[in-house]
Parts: structure tokens; sequence; C-alpha cells
């Protein structure tokens, strides 16, 4: 295949008008367009780059969607080219399509799949993508990322047999490629299998080293007692170890919301629905054989939808599963915003903790360092808040789900692949950059610990609660501590006092109180 871009033609750069023979379209070169094939499809002619993959349909699209210039995911394009293999062998197996055709679209897959494996330059879009050009704001059903992919794998397999791309020869990217197909049921299926394999492969993994990483701070930590914090204002002690411990808990109630979220992708597949969820033109075994064909290629289990008409004509599971996604991205805030607040200072602050200085934090002030690490994984919940709006949205009925097919499709699937990115993209930074070089200030830490008024809550079960409170009032007028207080006033027998003080005994199950609060 070619390894240079192929030019996706601009408007400027073709005129359609309609040839009085045929009633059809044409659409002719303007001077200066060069290095061009003419394709036909459905509506007429089209020229299109001499070295592009795609087809006619595909530069229609991109000619009429000049709107976002971001092209669909391609974690879903991936997945596209996927289920196109999958739904081969099913055809194949189940008498549908010939064998040779089948091995065709077959050999044209792996290849485009194997491609696709090979890593990008960093930062950069695969060199794959530049076949799969057409914006994500395009037809609200993704037909024209269906027929992209279609016409793509169509020439894979020409180019393969030693015929011209564009020949539709040996296979032809409708009636083979997509046979027993609609982009109705392949694009949710497409986005859905994107969604679930990335969980998987991508989400999973780095929640897991979070939350081990979380898990090692805080048995390190476990003696270290300091004064815990109840709206911003001092409570009572709590170890830095249990402090962890509660953000390496929600990052496993994360890992088992993003299994959830997995099993709701790829429990309800739409594949073999085709057009209005009715099965036309599809053998009434397709859809089961085909999700069998992606569960031993991936080992994820997907399954055939119960309801084809509520799979096709809803993306109620893609809104249930970036739910699960949304509140994963709430827990990655509540670690990073106090693992920030335990980090500032260094002198002004609560400088509990260090955090790695990975880049100089002012352009005006000398040496400072700030938690960037910190906020770029809080600006990443923001988008993944604002996708979960958009996916939300699209999803509505009226507006995306709308009849027998959501048309919001494609902002859908991209909202829900970016979210995934950007969730396991920023977990793996947070321990890359952040937590592994994380280091605890101990003086900082357990240094405010005897200095706390609210030692005096031990003191209520003994004295009571007004007088207790009176302890923090007094003490905090005369400067004192409550140890200092209470032994100058004689309110306590010091061997109880030293008892009911022990900051360490304060941090353990079955201490006395009047209440919490």
């Amino acid at each position: 295949m070619p390894s240079a871009a192929p030019r996706t033609l601009s408007a400027t750069q073709t005129s359609t008008k309609k040839s009085p023979a045929k009633g059809k379209k044409s659409t002719k070169p303007v001077a200066g367009a060069e290095d061009l094939r003419r394709e036909t499809d459905s509506m007429g002619e089209m020229y299109v780059p001499s070295d592009a993959l795609y087809g006619a349909t595909t530069q229609r699209a991109v000619l009429n969607f000049p709107v976002s210039f971001r092209p669909v995911p391609q974690a879903q394009i991936e997945a596209h080219i996927l289920l196109k293999k999958c739904c081969a062998e099913a055809n194949a197996e189940l008498g549908e399509l010939a064998k040779d055709k089948a091995a065709a679209i077959l050999a044209a897959c792996d290849q485009l799949l194997a491609e696709f494996a090979q890593p990008a330059p960093f930062g950069m879009p695969h060199p794959r993508m530049r076949h799969f050009p057409i914006d994500v704001f395009q037809t609200g059903s993704g037909t024209s990322t269906n027929m992209n992919v279609n016409e793509v794998v169509a020439n894979v397999a020409s180019q393969r047999a030693g015929k011209a791309i564009g020949s539709k020869d040996p296979v032809h990217p409708n009636d083979h490629v997509n046979y027993g197909q609609s982009s109705n049921d392949t694009y949710p299926s497409s986005m859905q299998i994107a969604g679930a394999l990335r969980i998987t492969r991508d989400l999973i993994p780095a929640l897991v080293r979070l939350a081990e990483g979380l898990e090692k701070k805080a048995k390190a930590w476990d003696k270290v007692v300091k004064i815990g914090r109840t709206h911003l204002m001092d409570a009572t002690p709590i170890r830095l170890g249990q402090e962890f411990s509660g953000y390496a808990a929600a990052v496993r109630f994360s890992v088992t919301r993003a299994k959830a979220a997995c099993t709701a992708l790829a429990s309800n597949m739409p594949i073999g629905g085709t057009a209005v969820g009715t099965g036309i033109n599809a053998h009434l075994k397709f859809g089961r054989t085909v999700c069998a064909k992606l569960t031993k290629a991936t080992g994820v289990k997907f399954v055939e939808a119960a309801n084809h008409f509520e799979a096709q004509s809803t993306r109620d599971c893609v809104v249930e599963a970036h739910a699960h996604l949304k509140t994963i991205a709430v827990s990655l805030t509540k670690i990073a915003n106090d693992i920030r607040w335990l980090g500032s200072g260094p002198r002004c602050g609560l400088f509990e903790l260090s955090l790695p200085a990975t880049q100089p934090g002012s352009s005006i002030m000398p040496g400072k360092v700030n938690p960037v690490i910190c906020e770029s994984v809080m600006m990443v919940a923001c988008q993944v808040i604002g996708n979960d709006a958009a996916i939300t949205m699209g999803g509505l009925g009226g507006i995306g789900s709308l009849l027998e097919l959501n048309v919001a499709m494609p902002v859908i699937a991209e909202r829900l692949c970016e979210s995934i990115a950007l969730l396991a993209n920023a977990s793996n930074m947070f321990c890359d950059k952040c937590l592994d070089g994380l280091e605890l200030n101990e003086a900082e830490a357990t240094g405010t610990v005897e200095k706390s008024l609210m030692m005096c809550t031990s003191l209520a079960p003994v004295i009571g609660y007004d007088n207790a409170a009176k302890v923090a009032k007094e003490a905090f007028k005369t400067g004192e501590t409550v140890r200092e207080y209470v032994l100058r006033n004689k309110l306590v027998e010091p061997k109880q006092l030293t008892k009911l003080l022990d900051a360490t005994s304060m941090t353990k199950p079955g201490g006395k109180g009047p209440g919490g609060g």
C-alpha cells in the first residue's frame, strides 16, 4: 500500500454538474487537480486522489462535512474493520458468502489491523488513518464511515489480488464487504466494540495500576498519624495510610465500574438487525455468529441484542456505560485534588506531602513548582463530564434516538472513545509523574496533631460535650494546646489525660464520643 498520505480534495478542486445523458451527477476535476482517478457510485462520478484507498462515497462525505476536521477515532475504525472481518467469517460459515470472497475480505482486514497495530509516531495520528478522513460530524447513522471502511477493505483486497484500486475486484464494497449488514447495525456495534476493547485493554489495567500504587502508599504510611480535616477545618486525628486507603478503595470501585461499563457495551450488540432491526437481508443466525467470532477474536464476551429494535433505536447502553466513566472521573478528581492540597506550600500551605517537581511553575516567580499533574487529571475529569453531557444529549429521544434509529451516533462514539483514552492516559500519567515520586514530609504531617483543638473530642465522654467545647475555645484564646489547658486547669488526671489524648488510639475503631459531624 502507498505510504504517503492521500490528498482529500476540497470543494474548490472539484465541480459537480448533472450529466444530461444519464441525469446523474458527474464530478469533474478543475485545473490543477492532478493525480486523480475517476470512480462512480450510485450518485454518479467522483474524482478521488489516486493513492487513496477509499472511493467515491467517502470522497463525497469529505466534501459534504468540512466541520471539525476531526476524523472518526482510530479505536472505532479498528473496531469497524474487526467487525467486517467477523461478518465475512460468519457469512462464509452460514453459506451466505462465497469462501473465496470471504477469504479476500479476511486477508484485507487482517492486513489493515496488523498495520494499525504498529505504533504511530508519538503524539501523531496513525499513518493509516489518512485513508479514513471523514469528519465526526457527518451523517448521524455513520453511513459515511461504514462505506469508508467497506471501500478501503475492498481496495486492499484488490491490491492483494493484483487488481487496480477502485476495480471492486475481487470483492465489491457493498455486495460483499457489507453483505448482510447496514450502517444502522454496524456503526452502533463498532462503537460498542471499540469501547469494550479499550476499557478492557487500556482503562482497566491503568486503574488497577493506580489502585496498587495507592495501596502501596497506604501501607507505607499506615503508622503516620496526622490531623484529619473536615470542611477544610481541623478534625480528629487520622493516619495518612487510612487517608490513602480511601483513595485506593475509590479506584478499586472504579475498576468495578469500568467492568460494568464494558458489560453494558458488550452484552447488547445490534449487529444482525440491519436497517431497522428486522434483520432484512441477513441470515437468521448472523448476529449471534458474528458475536461468537468477536468473542473468540478478542476474549471479550459479546452477546447479540435480545431486542434489535431497542438496540438500534437507542444508545442507552452507551449512556449507561459512560455514566460509569463519569463516576470514575469524579473519583479521580477527589484523589488528585486532595493530594494537591496536601502538597500545598512549601511554607505557607499544608506541605504534608512533597509532589514531584516536573517543570518550572511560573514565568515570573523563580523557583515556583506547581501541582501540574494533579491539575491535568482534574481537567481530564472536566472533559469526561462534558462528554457525558454530549452522549446524554445524543441519546435523547427526538434529538438522537428517533423512531427506528439513533442519528447522533458518530459524536456519541467519538466522545465515548475519548473519555476512555483520557481516563486511561491520565491514570498512567498520575502513577508515573506524581504518585511514584510522592514523598512524605513527616514533621509537617505529624507536627500539627498536638496543636489541634479537636483533640478535645476524646475528652467529651469524660467531661461532657459542653465542657470539651469550652476547653477548645479557651485553649484557642490562650494559645495553649488542649493538653496544656486541661493540665493547667486540672480538669482530668494526668495519667488519664495521657490515655485520652493518645492520637494513635483515636484513629482506631472503638473510640467513644458524643457523635460525628
